[in-house]
C-alpha cells in the first residue's frame, strides 16, 4: 500500500537512505517560496492518490529543501519542482510534463524491469497497440545484450526497451541475423547497424523520438543533448489556419520521405504556441512559422522568404546545413547575460501571476529590510558628534600627563601647585 508521507517532518539523510534501500519512492524537491510548487501541489497530491489506488508499490513523498539542504546537495537539486525516483541505488530524473498521466506513466515504467520480456506474439501485438515507440533486444546471450541492459538503464526514464526472441516478431519483420537491436515507430521498424551507426547508446538517443511528432517543451529540452538540428513548424492548434495546416503537412511529409537523407541531421516536429519559442530567442515568433532551432547552443534560423512548397522547406534547411543561412541568437556571453535577465523578469511575472500576495510577501521582505537598514544608518547620530546640553558643564580637560586637570569654582580656596611653593 502506498504511503503518502511529508519527508520534511523529522528526515535527515540517514533516515532517507534507509527509506529508499527497501522500498520505491517517487519523491518531489520543494521549495516553500517557489511560486511552481505552489501550483504544482494538488497534482502532486493526484499522482499519490492515483498509484495508491493503482496497487502501486512507489512510495510517494515530498523534501522541503530549505529544511535539509545536505539532501538537496547531495542529489544536486538546482530548480524545483524536482522529480525524482529512487529504485535502490539508483535515482532516475523526471523530465517531463508536470501532469499526472505523464509522472506515472513514467513512474511505472521505471518502477519496473529495465528491460522486459516479450513472450508471446499476442504480447508482443498488445505492446505495440499500447506504445508508438519501443526498442527491442532479439537474440540469446551476447556482448550486445550486454550493451543494450546497460543502454536501457540510462534511457529508461524516456522510453521502453523489451527483449524478444526471432519467433514472437511479425511476419513483415525481415531479419538477416541475430542478435540486433531494432526500434519500432512511425509503423515500421529501424535496424542498429554498428558499423553506420556508431555506439549503441548513441544510436538509441538519436532514435528515441519519432520521426515527426508534437514537441513539447520538455521534449525540446531533451534534444539539447543531441546534435541533431530541430526542425519546427510553429502552430495554433486551437486556431488552426489554412497556412498552419500547410506547414505542419509539409514538415509531415518531409520527415517521412527524406528520413533517410536527414535522419542524423534533423529532428521534425510542430510545437502548439510560440510562449516557449518567444522565451528562447527572446524575441517573437509569428503564427504560424517555421524555425530552425539548434539546442546545444541555443540558436534559432528563420527562413528569408516565404515557404511555399516542399522545394522551399528543401532549400531553407540545407541553407541551414551549409551554412548560407544566418544562425542567430547561441550562448555567447552578451547573449547569456541577455537570458539571464530576461528569464528572472518572466520569473518574477509568473510568480505575480500565479501567486499574488505570497510574491508580494517574498519579494517586498527583503527590500523591506533593506530600506529599514538604510534609515537607520543615515538617523544614527555618531558618539563623538554629541554636544553638551545648553548650561551643562564641559568635561574635564586632561592635561599633559592625561590627568584631570582641577577645576576652581569661584570663590575656591584650594591652591595651585605654583601658589604653594612661593608660600
Amino acid at each position: 500500500m502506498i504511503r503518502q508521507i511529508d519527508l520534511a517532518d523529522g528526515v535527515n539523510n540517514s533516515m532517507f537512505k534507509e527509506y529508499r534501500q527497501d522500498e520505491l519512492w517517487l519523491v518531489e524537491f520543494y521549495a516553500p517560496w517557489c511560486a511552481y510548487c505552489h501550483t504544482f501541489e494538488p497534482i502532486w497530491y493526484e499522482v499519490g492518490a492515483e498509484l495508491k489506488s493503482l496497487g502501486s508499490p512507489v512510495n510517494v513523498g515530498k523534501i522541503d529543501t530549505t529544511e535539509h539542504t545536505s539532501i538537496a546537495s547531495e542529489f544536486n537539486i538546482r530548480g524545483y519542482p524536482t522529480i525524482k525516483l529512487f529504485k535502490g541505488d539508483l535515482s532516475f530524473d523526471y523530465k517531463g510534463p508536470r501532469t499526472k498521466d505523464a509522472i506515472i506513466e513514467f513512474t511505472n515504467r521505471v518502477s519496473g524491469p529495465v528491460v522486459r520480456p516479450l513472450s508471446s506474439v499476442q504480447l508482443f501485438q498488445h505492446v505495440m497497440s499500447r506504445h508508438d515507440l519501443i526498442f527491442v533486444y532479439i537474440g540469446g546471450e551476447s556482448l550486445l545484450k550486454k550493451e543494450y541492459y546497460k543502454a536501457a538503464t540510462e534511457y529508461i526514464v524516456h522510453t521502453y526497451f523489451f527483449s524478444a526472441s526471432k519467433e514472437i516478431l511479425p511476419k513483415a519483420v525481415t531479419l538477416q541475423d541475430v542478435p540486433v537491436v531494432a526500434v519500432f515507430k512511425d509503423g515500421t521498424y529501424y535496424l542498429y547497424n554498428e558499423f553506420l551507426d556508431g555506439d549503441l547508446s548513441s544510436w538509441i538517443n538519436r532514435e528515441r523520438f519519432p520521426s515527426y511528432f508534437q514537441i513539447d517543451s520538455f521534449s525540446l529540452y531533451q534534444m539539447g543533448e543531441q546534435s541533431k538540428l530541430v526542425a519546427l513548424a510553429v502552430v495554433d492548434e486551437k486556431n488552426p489556419s489554412e497556412e498552419s495546416i500547410r506547414y505542419k503537412t509539409l514538415m509531415e511529409r518531409l520527415s517521412t520521405e527524406y528520413r533517410d537523407h536527414y535522419k542524423s541531421d534533423y529532428q521534425f516536429g510542430y510545437m502548439d504556441g510560440n510562449e516557449y519559442i518567444n522565451g528562447l530567442i527572446m524575441g517573437e515568433v509569428a503564427i504560424p512559422s517555421i524555425i530552425v532551432l539548434n539546442m546545444t547552443i541555443d540558436g534559432y534560423c528563420l527562413p528569408e522568404s516565404k515557404i511555399e512548397t516542399i522545394e522551399d522547406l528543401l532549400r531553407f534547411l540545407n541553407s541551414v546545413l551549409d551554412g548560407s543561412t544566418s544562425l542567430l541568437g547561441g550562448n555567447g556571453f552578451l547573449q547569456c547575460t541577455k537570458r539571464i535577465f530576461f528569464k528572472a523578469k518572466s520569473t518574477v511575472v509568473s510568480m505575480f501571476q500565479t501567486a499574488p500576495i505570497f510574491s508580494c510577501f517574498v519579494c517586498g521582505l527583503p527590500v523591506g529590510i533593506a530600506v529599514m537598514v538604510i534609515w537607520a544608518t543615515c538617523t544614527a547620530v555618531p558618539a563623538n558628534d554629541e554636544k553638551p546640553e545648553e548650561g551643562a558643564p564641559a568635561s574635564p580637560a586632561l592635561d599633559a600627563h592625561g590627568k584631570k586637570a582641577t577645576e576652581l569654582q569661584p570663590g575656591s580656596t584650594e591652591k595651585t601647585s605654583e601658589a604653594k611653593k612661593e608660600d
